[in-house]
């Protein structure tokens, strides 16, 4: 600290130019700062740390550092500065907010009085990107084990012998395909939605025929719709066009149709419909299922997250779909949100941009 002992080596009557030197300074900082003096009244601070403690409190300078900000390590850390000469890092949290600083609080001269400065770093973005990548490994971790643990488990039995049991040998084997086709598509999703959200993935608006679209989903998930006697409902017109990259809709009305088709409740039914509203047109997928309730709609776009995660490893499926469709909506200016009734079943919309032109 240096470098500002000569701002403050001053005479007491030039207090306040040396204040007001020191703020100029201070604004060139790119963290909050907060400098006080002997009796632990702020002596100086930038815009940062006003816009971060001040509150209602109005001007930070003048205020004692306890009446700001109320955190008993970080008084402490200002007292040693103050008393010992002695340098300290702390951690912060800001009560009722999510922020969280690093602290570094070293001793100054000030006005040839000993003084203290605090640099508060803030970590929260980071913080919450660790947070993200902890969930994202734990979720891909345990996602990845399930079915390689069915894997491994009747690659065994096989080695075992029931390699020559021609009643079960067939089904074991059809147990290890479906659970490499899952980790198969889960990779695939992970490796997508990578590539959606670190901008490698660019889209092409064009006129599309949304009819079209749609019957083509219907077909290629007609077997799964039979299985479970689901019915596919297109109410929207023959000659409907919508401004979209038709692979990456095909891709969106894919995930949302499948995921209506699974959490649906036997011979009930998957509606599309259509509604051109300025500025955005407005696709819907409504299946008849049990709904989801108020505390999940919040959070059903994120990565690995499921309402009932026991019922969706048992129909299946990697849990980004949703997360991928979100994604895909926004690259083309748009959203996705969802609506749902308990009992009664979910509607899903897909808003699109109409033609600039």
């Amino acid at each position: 600290m240096s470098f500002l002992k000569n701002w403050f080596s001053k005479k007491p009557t030039e207090t306040d130019q040396t204040r007001t030197t020191l703020n100029k300074l201070l604004k060139t900082m790119r963290e909050s700062v907060i400098v006080v003096g002997e009796d632990t009244r702020i002596f100086a601070s930038n815009q940062l740390a006003y816009d971060a403690f001040a509150r209602q409190n109005g001007a930070l300078e003048k205020k004692r550092l306890s009446e700001v900000i109320r955190d008993l390590n970080l008084h402490e850390a200002f007292r040693k500065a103050l008393e010992e000469n002695m340098l300290s890092d702390v951690e912060l949290g800001i009560v009722g907010t999510d922020k969280k600083y690093d602290v570094r609080i070293a001793p100054i001269e000030l006005d040839e009085k000993k003084g203290a400065i605090g640099i508060f770093y803030d970590i929260s973005q980071i913080e919450r990107l660790e947070n993200v990548r902890q969930e994202f490994l734990s979720n891909i971790s345990h996602e990845l084990r399930t079915p390689l643990t069915s894997i491994l488990a009747f690659v065994e039995t096989l080695e075992d012998g029931a390699i020559e049991d021609e009643e079960n040998n067939l089904r074991f084997l059809g147990v290890i395909r479906r659970n490499a086709e899952r980790m198969h598509h889960l990779i695939n999703d992970i490796l997508e939605l990578s590539s959606i959200e670190s901008g490698k993935i660019m889209i092409e608006p064009k006129k599309s025929n949304l009819s079209n679209l749609i019957e083509e989903v219907f077909m290629n998930l007609s077997n799964k719709a039979v299985e479970r006697q689901i019915r596919f409902i297109n109410e929207v017109p023959k000659n409907t066009i919508v401004f979209a990259d038709a692979v990456r809709l095909e891709q969106m009305l894919t995930n949302l149709i499948d995921n209506a088709v699974k959490f649906n409740r036997e011979g009930g039914s998957v509606t599309i419909s259509y509604a051109p509203a300025m500025p955005n047109d407005v696709v819907s997928v409504t299946d008849t299922g049990e709904g989801i309730s108020a505390d999940h709609l919040q959070r059903i776009f994120e990565r690995f997250y499921r309402t009932d995660r026991a019922r969706s490893r048992e129909i299946g499926g990697t849990g980004l779909g949703l997360a991928i469709v979100k994604h895909l909506a926004r690259l083309h200016g748009g959203e996705i949100s969802v609506t749902s009734t308990l009992g009664k079943g979910s509607t899903f919309s897909i808003e699109l941009p109409q033609n600039p032109a």
